[in-house]
């Protein structure tokens, strides 16, 4: 064995496994405030808030600034705005959560299965997701449901869900086409692993990072876009929305600037939030677009 030889191996038993960067501060402060927003949103009904819908002009005053009995104030209907930004968390969480689910159950599933089958199915599956991506998401959603109304909650998940699947479908089916090929997988095969079986123990492990980091994006662009489609009046609820109270404040925004302040800075937090984390994820577990 040469000396060269010997200094490389030497070398390669001397190296130390890369260090991955830290996820830093900002990081654990954005996936605080996620969780704080998902508590809220899970116990919004047993909170010790008040009821956001509730209008009684004898104890409450109408456009009240925020006050020690109203941390945010109230509305021109005398409505608490702190309860109503609570309220709003869940009705946001609820919509872009359901959404995404539709979204990763079908085009997640689609994903995978064409990316590891390959053939027709991929060819077909593929050109059919761009074809859908081709058309702008938020013009076709807003159309439908101009059309579909009143725009409730279950309407606009639908109608979310189906709008992302294409999307969620080339993103799992190119993490899935990078470990498809790996050594793993095909000793899988050689020892005679059931389609079935390297789909759901083998593939999917592996895909999960990749998907989750893609959901938390998801969910942020969800959340983003049912803001604007309760601003532009299209979805309608009982559930007190954030994009709704922002549109309410439009008419009373020089007297009574709170009411647009808190339920903006509820719903840019978490968007924010979101992104950051989905953005680290993505970073750390090396998301990328499979070159085909």
């Amino acid at each position: 064995m040469s000396n060269e030889t010997t200094n490389d191996a030497v070398l390669a038993l001397d190296a130390k496994p890369e260090k991955k960067e830290a996820m830093g501060v900002f990081f654990w402060f954005c996936l605080a405030w996620i969780g704080l927003n998902v508590l809220v949103a899970v116990f919004a009904n047993v909170l010790p808030v008040a009821d956001p819908g509730n209008i009684d002009f004898n104890h409450y005053s109408v456009l009240s600034p925020p006050n020690w009995s109203h941390w945010f104030g109230t509305d021109g209907n005398s409505r608490d705005i702190f309860s109503r930004v609570v309220w709003g968390a869940r009705s946001s969480l609820y919509v872009s959560i359901s959404a995404n689910l539709i979204g990763f159950v079908i085009g997640g599933s689609a994903g995978m299965y064409s990316a590891y089958r390959r053939g027709k199915i991929d060819l077909l599956l593929s050109s059919v997701s761009l074809v859908f991506i081709a058309f702008p998401a938020l013009i076709a959603v807003i159309a439908v449901l101009s059309f579909w109304q009143p725009g409730s909650e279950i309407k606009v998940i639908i109608v979310l869900g189906l709008t992302s699947i294409p999307i969620v479908y080339r993103v799992i089916r190119a993490a899935t086409l990078s470990a498809a090929n790996q050594d793993y997988i095909l000793a899988a095969k050689v020892q005679g692993a059931t389609d079935r079986r390297i789909l759901l123990r083998e593939l999917l492990p592996n895909v999960a990072p990749t998907g989750l980091s893609f959901l938390m994006l998801g969910i942020a662009s969800i959340i983003g876009v049912q803001g604007t489609l309760a601003f532009l009046g299209i979805q309608q609820g009982d559930a007190p929305n954030w994009g709704e109270m922002i549109n309410e404040s439009r008419s009373s925004l020089d007297q009574s600037p709170w009411l647009a302040i808190f339920p903006s800075i509820a719903l840019v937090l978490l968007i924010l939030s979101l992104n950051f984390v989905g953005d680290r994820f993505r970073a750390r577990f090396d998301v990328t677009e499979v070159k085909i």
